[in-house]
């Protein structure tokens, strides 16, 4: 077989990928399955894919057509050939406002097309916890909806036209037919013709339409995604008199790719409403009465009745990001349901709010209810939409499972069905999640299972087909919205009856009688317990790690990852994460990706070092260790962390090569050098040394080397004649970090005195380097000297009263980020209280601002526009809000965070020759291209000296660091 892949391999203009490494990658999506694939092509053009669909005809294998992968039940998980159109199929390719309608390829993502329509006054409505990365044929494929179904229904109600090559190779076009068209389509011997023909035969037979109409869900359920929607199709003329026009797509819908493979698709467009929107988020002390409250809600037709229960938002206590978005929560709430109310303006949605209010306390239900406008709405659904990621979060082997947690019934239904479900079980003694969507009367139900158990593998199963049975018997849908997949479908002819279940095995068997599309999804599905990531019994390495991982191994925290692939949206959704993969669109670039890779290796490698895998080394290399998913991903997957000590862990078997050493030994190279600094300036400079000492260093030639500056900032400190500071407000320790100490001189010349002009006594303590090279190149047994000797010299002097504060971003966090976890036991207790009492000047201003300590009559009173791009490490520990604030301090001050991401640089990263191209790709997506828009009069500020390094050499600006800015502001 190997050999006739590389046959099709020359035949494709895309790629095709036959090797450990991407089949590792692809064999998971976001459920609990896994499934090593033959090969994964990543297909240019639609001759690509009929040459697939050609080799999977005649190879007798299979085809599994994939977009972003967030499929939460194993549909694009099998063991054919895996088809990613996510890269090269992404165009938009017509728009008509007029007619409300848009064609797209399916690899456009749907958050991206909404904002391409945006100006157009249109959108696509429906939308999903993951719209940012989601794409359009996913969406088509498991007849996705979220949030607002109860305003615009699913995928299904809103697809128009679908083109797409069926299984032996030819092309169709479905969109509605009248009766005469439908007719037609019966005529002639194509394959098309077939499918066409037998259709017409199954819904026209009256004894099948009985029973259809018996068997399948409530027809008052909107969300319905049971087997193939022959319910739906049932419902059209020419089979129902006084219905739509006949159109295949409402069958091809949550098909999940098994009857053909879609190319592209037309969509009905939603004018953008105008108005106001408000969220009532109330709260309760039970789940149930939550349900009772959600029917009185629903007779106010909200947009959206969403339910965020007591787990979830115990899991945002913790998390960096998400425990600034509890800001509404009073107390411990068993259940807080979210009701979204549109109306003209604000004073109509308080008035609907009110009145939803009354009711509910007349019925005895609800304790708080906050109403919420504006920004604050974006902080409560970004909460809601990370409840998936955050149920990872829990310790342990024992997790928040996908096995029930698709189940939609009437919603009159949906109180007396949660506590059925309840009661069934906690027979098996179960805890449960519950979350999402009540306003559609479905519920998010995860059980807390352990898979990696016998006992777990069987409860998962058993758990499965029980509640299956209770869903029949509220004649519900056992998926909702995220489809039968593995995970669900050996249960549809249960659900919907064997002669309904027959119907759908004949129409899989006419339009694909070979089988090559996603097999083993929708009918003759495998049990459901099998092919799962975890191997019921398999016993856990032992792995010692320098780095400890609070509770976990690092096997456990890598498992965090659900593959949720909050790691795949673009530059265009904002954020950080992840800053490779927003350049390249490789899976391989995510950090879903790498924490794949590091599950699989560590479950099933061999070695005696379980991390001496070239395989791993790949993935983990375009890595920027930009800390981004530390708290952009909702399942807190620091892969950074796990970077580095995957680095310590290979150099111990393969040695440390030359230019990690030559990295990690930055601040003793500049101690040496800042003897004669000019000469070593001239040396990285002149055009006659400076390419030398790049390519004998591994470094891009294209890229300037950092200078010296002409003294060190900690002799400055100690010669200089400091005016004492009279009655000061406190005193603060500056941490001297070896960036600021040789290079970036002046920053901390103007940083100290920034302070002691507002009122600051100033000290410079002893220490150590920071350790942020060795960090940043897997030499964790160098940082943990350093780690454990700065906590040494600093723990007994650094209180809340008389904190550290540093300048650099990557430096000074390293005291709140890594020395916990580095220093040994004993120093645990001092490392994490000097980690509290550490601060980024940023901060400490914007606290001291806070405490009126600051005031903006202390600064200028001139006009100036500031553009702000942020550290990514600060941005991870949520500080960059604190930049902002201090920098608006001057009261014309203007600022604008740029949503720049990575600058591309992270530290050695974009020195580095393999990694140039990318490391300026990175900065060219959006900070470069903003830098250069904005007029010569705007500063551009970044507090990080990488961030400005890249700035510098990607746009010729030079930018500042905020203590420059407001130094140079000051009333002196």
């Amino acid at each position: 077989m190997i050999s006739k892949l590389q046959q099709l391999a020359k035949q494709l203009d895309g790629d095709l990928y036959t090797d450990k490494q991407m089949r590792i990658l692809y064999a998971t999506d976001a459920s609990a399955y896994r499934e090593m694939p033959l090969a994964v092509a990543i297909p240019k053009s639609i001759a690509d894919i009929k040459a697939l669909i050609g080799f999977a005809n005649q190879e007798k294998t299979s085809l599994i057509p994939r977009t972003a992968g967030t499929s939460l039940a194993g549909q694009v998980v099998g063991n054919g050939i895996v088809v990613d159109v996510s890269k090269h199929f992404n165009r938009i390719i017509e728009v008509n406002a007029d007619g409300k309608w848009v064609r797209v390829e399916p690899g456009v993502v749907r958050d991206e097309l909404n904002l391409h329509l945006q100006p157009h006054g249109l959108f696509f409505s429906p939308e999903t916890s993951t719209a940012n990365r989601a794409m359009i044929g996913g969406m088509v494929g498991n007849n996705s909806c979220g949030s607002n179904s109860v305003t615009y229904g699913s995928t299904r109600e809103h697809l128009l036209e679908i083109k797409a090559i069926l299984s032996d190779g030819s092309d169709a076009v479905f969109k509605a037919l009248n009766f005469d068209d439908f007719i037609a389509k019966c005529s002639g011997k194509t394959l098309e013709a077939n499918i066409y023909r037998q259709i017409r035969s199954l819904l026209g037979n009256y004894e099948n339409q009985e029973e259809i109409r018996r068997e399948f869900p409530k027809k008052s359920i909107h969300r319905r995604n049971t087997g193939y929607a022959v319910d739906a199709l049932l419902n059209t003329s020419p089979f129902t008199a006084d219905t739509d026009d006949f159109n295949f797509c409402k069958l091809i819908a949550g098909s999940e790719g098994t009857l053909a493979f879609i190319t592209e698709i037309k969509l009905n467009l939603t004018p953008i409403p105008k108005g106001v929107s408000g969220l009532l988020c109330i709260h309760f002390n039970s789940v149930d009465d939550a349900l009772n409250a959600n029917l009185i809600a629903l007779k106010h037709k909200p947009i959206v009745s969403e339910l965020i229960d007591h787990y979830i938002l115990d899991c945002t206590k913790g998390h960096i990001e998400h425990a600034q978005n509890r800001f509404f929560v009073q107390g411990d709430p068993a259940a807080v349901l979210v009701l979204e109310y549109f109306a003209t303006d604000e004073a109509a949605v308080k008035k609907i709010a009110a009145t939803v209010e009354t009711e509910m306390r007349n019925a005895g239900l609800g304790y708080h209810f906050p109403l919420l406008f504006g920004a604050d709405t974006k902080r409560i659904w970004a909460l809601r939409k990370a409840g998936l990621g955050l149920l990872s979060n829990l310790p342990g082997d024992e997790k928040a499972v996908a096995v029930i947690e698709d189940t939609a019934v009437d919603v009159t239904d949906l109180p007396a069905y949660i506590r059925d479900c309840d009661r069934l079980l906690k027979s098996y003694g179960l805890h449960t999640v519950y979350y999402a969507h009540a306003g559609s009367g479905e519920i998010h139900l995860r059980p807390l299972i352990n898979l990696k158990t016998e006992e777990g593998n069987a409860l998962f199963r058993q758990v499965a087909q029980e509640i299956a049975a209770l869903v029949k018997s509220y004649k519900g849908s056992l998926s909702g919205e995220h489809g039968d997949g593995r995970l669900r479908g050996e249960f549809i002819a249960q659900m919907i009856g064997a002669r309904n279940y027959n119907l759908l095995r004949e129409i899989k068997n006419t339009w694909d009688p070979n089988n090559i599309f996603n097999p083993g999804k929708i009918v003759d599905t495998p049990p459901m317990n099998t092919m799962l990531r975890y191997t019921p019994g398999q016993q856990a390495k032992e792995i010692k790690t320098t780095f400890r991982f609070n509770g976990q191994n690092i096997l456990q925290h890598a498992e965090q990852c659900n593959g949720s692939g909050d790691c795949r949206k673009s530059h265009l959704a904002g954020g950080t994460m992840c800053p490779s993969f927003m350049a390249t669109h490789n899976e391989k670039d995510t950090t879903r990706a790498r924490a794949n890779m590091l599950r699989e290796i560590l479950t099933r490698g061999n070695q005696s070092n379980p991390f001496n895998y070239p395989e791993l080394k790949e993935v983990m290399d375009l890595c920027l260790s930009c800390k981004a998913c530390k708290s952009e991903c909702p399942s807190n997957v620091d892969m950074a962390k796990l970077k580095a000590e995957f680095l310590q862990q290979y150099h111990d078997t393969n040695g440390i090569p030359f230019r990690s050493r030559l990295i990690a030994g930055f601040n003793t190279i500049n101690r040496v050098a800042a003897v004669m600094p000019g000469f070593f300036n001239l040396l990285v400079n002149s055009k006659a040394t400076s390419g030398v000492i790049k390519k004998l260093s591994g470094f891009a030639v294209e890229r300037t080397l950092p200078n010296l500056h002409k003294t060190t900032l900690r002799h400055w400190f100690n010669h200089r004649k400091a005016e004492p500071v009279n009655a000061p407000i406190g005193t603060v320790y500056f941490f001297c970090d070896e960036f600021t100490n040789y290079n970036d001189t002046e920053i901390g010349k103007k940083a100290i005195p920034l302070l002691e002009n507002l009122g600051y006594r100033v000290l410079m303590p002893d220490h150590f380097e920071s350790g942020r090279a060795a960090l940043s190149k897997g030499l964790l047994h160098k940082a943990r000297k350093i780690a454990t000797e700065n906590v040494r010299l600093l723990s007994q002097l650094i209180t809340n009263d008389t904190p550290l504060i540093g300048v650099e971003p990557s430096a000074i966090l390293t005291f709140r980020d890594e020395y916990p976890d580095l220093v040994p036991d004993h120093q645990l207790d001092a490392a994490r209280q000097l980690s509290r009492n550490t601060f980024l000047i940023d901060e400490f201003l914007a606290r001291e601002v806070v405490k009126s300590n600051i005031k903006a009559s202390q600064f200028t009173g001139a006009h100036q526009q500031i553009k702000l791009h942020g550290h990514c490490q600060q941005k991870a520990w949520a500080a960059l809000g604190a930049t902002e604030k201090i920098l608006s301090l001057p009261q014309n001050y203007k600022v604008t965070i740029i949503p720049s991401g990575c600058c591309g640089m992270a530290g050695s990263f974009g020195y580095e020759k393999e990694h140039y191209d990318l490391s300026m790709q990175i900065g060219e997506l959006v900070l470069f291209p903003t830098v250069r828009q904005a007029d010569a009069e705007t500063i551009i500020a970044a507090p990080g000296t990488s961030c400005r390094h890249q700035i510098k050499d990607g746009t010729k600006v030079i930018a500042l660091h905020p203590v420059e800015i407001l130094y140079n502001a000051l009333i002196k």
